[in-house]
């Protein structure tokens, strides 16, 4: 009896990761004609879309995977293919600010301040990819991340009808744990998309790139969201 179950449970098991990795495999297919590895053969867009993550690990390690990006949206700006950058990210708390951890270093780095555009409710993968579209009304734009990463996020744009490319930057070598992590991620986006029917979290007042507004006095880059609505965004319980 018991070892007629534990057959079946592995055989559940066994289904279950094999439809996993087809289902990260066809993602990774689909998606392939949108992806580009070398950045003279990426068409010109208008906006190159960068995908934030932490500049350090919670252990004060430097994060490769930051450092190709900003290197990545160095490239793509420096080389022509796009005109403006919008960095979308998290910006959890007052140490805690991606797009403007970004904009620091991009402006360090030669990019001017009026060629960059932040966007502070980049708090997931769907909610980036949905707000450059509906927030900065931008349909046909190039995003910047990881490979692994590009494949999730043109697929969440085919889904929504957005003609988005990615520029794949590098990974950093020892990368399996990440990998490993990307499957479930992908599983989570195809529920968020295909049986949750997910929104982004916020979405706040339309602008287009270029921002056209005047930037107040004090604050590095107006975003679309502003610290006083994401002050406001976190009193309210949120919706799962």
């Amino acid at each position: 009896m018991w070892k007629r179950l534990i057959t079946v449970l592995i055989f559940i098991i066994a289904v279950l990761m094999l439809t996993a990795i087809m289902l990260d495999r066809w993602i990774s297919w689909k998606t392939a004609p949108y992806i580009f590895d070398n950045v003279d053969q990426l068409p010109k867009r208008e906006v190159g879309m960068v995908l934030g993550t932490s500049k350090y690990y919670k252990g004060g390690k430097y994060n490769q995977y930051y450092s190709y990006r900003i290197q990545g949206a160095l490239n793509a700006y420096n080389s022509g293919k796009v005109k403006y950058l919008l960095l979308s990210g998290d910006n959890a708390n007052k140490n805690y600010n991606e797009p403007l951890t970004m904009k620091t270093d991009l402006i360090k780095r030669g990019v001017p301040a009026s060629s960059i555009v932040m966007d502070f409710a980049g708090f997931r993968t769907l909610d980036s990819i949905v707000r450059t579209q509906r927030v900065f009304n931008t349909d046909d734009f190039t995003i910047i991340t990881q490979r692994f990463h590009c494949e999730r996020a043109v697929f969440i744009a085919m889904y929504s009808g957005i003609a988005a490319q990615c520029y794949a930057v590098s990974s950093p070598k020892n990368m399996m744990t990440v990998r490993f992590r990307e499957v479930l991620a992908r599983l989570g986006a195809l529920t968020d998309l295909y049986i949750l029917k997910r929104e982004p979290r916020y979405l706040g007042k339309p602008e287009s790139i270029p921002v056209q507004h005047t930037v107040p006095t004090g604050i590095q880059g107006y975003p679309a969201v502003s610290p006083e609505e994401l002050q406001e965004l976190e009193k309210k319980p949120h919706k799962k």
